[in-house]
């Protein structure tokens, strides 16, 4: 039996200065909400949001290079709601290949992080 009970969190990277847009995009697009990070870890940047059993946490990175093959991939309840959403936003959702059980694709977050979109049927 595996000892690992869970994730905690999911941590992107992101460059010196882009609280506002990772704000933007995981509260405003993705409806998550912001919580304040511990004062030992704040003066280091970047911010956490949570909402729907899910943490991502955006850490400034020295040298940022965005993730392009890793990943998290999030459940969603809606993909063609948030889809159209994102859209209006002009962010770009392109569709996944076919896979048992599901409908998924991939968008960027605001760095360029991918971002696996992922809805059960």
């Amino acid at each position: 039996m595996s000892p690992i009970t869970g994730i905690d969190h999911v941590q992107l990277a992101m460059p010196h200065g882009g609280e506002s847009h990772a704000r933007r995009f995981w509260i405003d697009l993705m409806g998550l909400e912001e919580v304040a990070k511990p004062a030992n870890l704040a003066v280091n940047g970047g911010c956490w949001f949570e909402g729907g059993g899910v943490a991502i946490h955006c850490g400034v990175e020295e040298g940022f290079l965005p993730a392009r093959r890793a990943h998290p991939a999030l459940l969603v309840s809606d993909l063609a709601a948030l889809v159209e959403r994102l859209g209006k936003a002009g962010i770009r959702f392109k569709p996944g290949k076919e896979l048992d059980g599901y409908i998924r694709g991939d968008i960027a977050d605001p760095f360029g992080n991918r971002i696996e979109l992922m809805q059960r049927v």
